[in-house]
């Protein structure tokens, strides 16, 4: 089977290096691809924008899978129109990509289904949603209702931090993503990430991932596309699995069938989980990243038969197998992100680093005369396994500092929680 991977990031590549993995495997390109997915894939420059040039690769490669990393394409229709032209495709329809696209259309579904969430009001115009604020106890949590590339996201502390979000979303700091916003309710607990793949009728837990979006130890400073994941995440145990299937996931899937928009792909479920149990901060309609990259190294199975059968509606045939040590990813970020930095800095000592317990997957990075640079704000994700998640911590920063990269910075506590659970 020959395979076409959409994408450029750490996910794509943690994706691109399980999929190189499969025996039914005959050929694996990756649009656009970076200079680590070039090792297990054939990178190609095609516009993913332009579907039907999409279309056409397909068809003169004999391109049999479409797998889609990120949500944009997912949300302007590209499943929609490989499906089409008869080219199977993992990810969701253009309808079903809304509970990523559209935070309120994600909010008005668990009104309908009554599915556990934060209280909210959505607001098109800046003078009533300060309103709200000024009569409303803080913190709050003020979100751009469309796609922000994970960073239309404040929890303002006081009203003057909320009005002044509300003022960014407004004014067009997350262009057409905050020409509408939703303010909800601050949730307190401890957060978790859930990640199901979906046929439309039934629904496979992949696993659960803890990640750390601010960009600075401690949780501090502002967030971030995710500095660094591990999994599993003990907060994560039997009833909350069996809490989020039944509450969450199984009523979801059902009110996207009622609405004529079955979901199909993997659903990520952001939770936050307290002792009344979980609630839902949001979905995403595709893999996390950086939690993509500690599942990949967790999963046992050939990952190409659960891609397939997510399109196939045959999930109910299926199961998921993963390792039973734990995996941790540590970002490493130029410095400046995640406002403004440097490009084109030259990573040194990052090839032969890689082994059975540890995987390093580039995100931002590209080669330029014969060196390999930093394109990005998020650049490598070094990956380990251990025993333990603070062994797999140590692994990981082990290799971190064996990468020469001056111009480049990570979090020096990433599995915090975890660690201190296992240390007692």
């Amino acid at each position: 089977m020959n395979v076409l991977l959409i994408g450029s990031g750490g996910r794509e590549h943690a994706l691109a290096w399980k999929i190189a993995q499969s025996p039914l495997l005959d050929k694996l390109y990756c649009a656009p691809g970076n200079a680590g997915i070039a090792n297990v894939a054939n990178c190609v420059d095609l516009d993913v924008g332009d579907h039907a040039v999409i279309i056409q690769f397909c068809q003169k490669q004999n391109v049999k899978l479409v797998v889609v990393g990120p949500e944009v394409p997912l949300v302007n229709g590209l499943v929609d129109d490989l499906e089409k032209a008869g080219i199977a495709a993992f990810g969701p329809s253009t309808k079903a990509a809304a509970l990523e696209g559209s935070k309120t259309f994600t909010k008005e579904l668990c009104d309908r289904k009554n599915i556990p969430t934060a209280q909210y009001q959505h607001f098109n115009n800046a003078p009533k949603a300060k309103a709200y604020v000024r009569n409303h106890s803080m913190p709050v949590v003020i979100k751009a209702d469309g796609l922000a590339a994970g960073k239309g996201v404040i929890i303002a502390q006081t009203v003057l931090e909320a009005s002044n979000a509300i003022d960014d979303c407004f004014e067009g700091e997350y262009g057409d993503a905050g020409a509408e916003i939703i303010i909800e309710d601050f949730l307190k607990g401890e957060e978790a990430s859930m990640f199901y793949l979906c046929d439309g009728e039934a629904a496979l837990l992949l696993g659960a991932a803890q990640d750390h979006k601010r960009v600075g130890e401690g949780d501090t400073g502002p967030n971030t596309g995710g500095m660094g994941a591990y999994s599993p995440a003990a907060v994560v145990d039997d009833k909350v699995e069996r809490q989020v299937m039944d509450e969450i996931i199984l009523p979801t899937l059902e009110g996207m069938r009622e609405m004529g928009a079955p979901f199909k792909g993997v659903l990520y479920a952001g939770l936050m989980i307290d002792d009344d149990g979980p609630k839902l901060i949001e979905y995403n309609v595709r893999f996390g990243d950086p939690e993509c990259q500690v599942l990949m190294m967790r999963l046992e199975n050939d990952l190409l038969p659960l891609l397939m059968a997510t399109i196939d509606t045959s999930l109910a045939a299926q199961q998921v197998v993963l390792n039973p040590e734990p995996a941790l990813t540590v970002v490493m970020a130029s410095i400046g992100y995640p406002g403004s930095y440097a490009k084109g800095t030259v990573i040194l000592s990052a090839d032969g680093l890689n082994g059975d317990n540890c995987q390093i997957f580039h995100a931002g990075t590209a080669l330029q005369d014969g060196n390999l640079v930093a394109i990005g704000g998020r650049v490598l994700n070094i990956t380990s396994r251990g025993k333990n998640v603070g062994e797999a911590q140590a692994r990981a920063y082990q290799l971190v500092d064996r990468i020469d990269w001056p111009q480049g910075f990570c979090r020096r506590d990433i599995g915090w929680r975890a660690v201190e659970r296992e240390n007692g």
